[in-house]
């Protein structure tokens, strides 16, 4: 799930088995690594991102696999799969 306040957004991610969790989109190139997100004792993995306005899509890889968050402002289809959208007024 995808949260968003001003020109911040809070990813939420639940894989509490999960090694490691990225959160991966247009805002970064669709390259790992640039959004590791963190675990908490809960279970779910966050991140959160200063984003300037606009529609961005996004997923989250999660040791080495994609998922798509349909909790999310909506989807679209990608090269992938299904790409969960955000947006920044």
């Amino acid at each position: 799930m995808v949260g968003v306040e001003g020109n911040e957004a809070e990813f939420c991610f639940f894989r509490p088995a999960a090694r490691r969790v990225d959160l991966v989109g247009d805002f970064n190139q669709w390259r790992e690594g640039q959004a590791p997100m963190a675990r908490g004792p809960d279970g779910y993995w966050r991140a959160r991102l200063k984003l300037p306005p606009g529609r961005f899509r996004f997923r989250y890889r999660a040791d080495g696999t994609w998922f798509t968050d349909f909790a999310a402002f909506g989807i679209e289809p990608g090269p992938g799969g299904w790409n969960s959208v955000v947006e920044v007024v």
